[in-house]
């Protein structure tokens, strides 16, 4: 089992929205919007490297307000 922090860049205003999208992908331990470069920080889990890639491209980044 790994564990991952991903930075998150979202479209102006849309943080909040974005970290609570994020929190109902299986796999995310916790995501929440802060301050500074990056608009929200998430915490997953997953069993390989393999598993983690597909947890973000496939669905991370599919959230609509993602930008980066």
């Amino acid at each position: 089992m790994i564990t991952a922090y991903i930075l998150v860049l979202t479209q102006v205003g849309r943080s909040a929205d974005v970290a609570a999208a994020i929190r109902t992908v299986p796999g995310v331990e916790s995501s929440d919007d802060v301050t500074g470069p990056y608009d929200v920080i998430v915490r997953a889990r997953a069993d390989d490297i393999n598993e983690l890639g597909r947890l973000v491209v496939a669905r991370i980044q599919a959230i609509d307000g993602i930008d980066r």
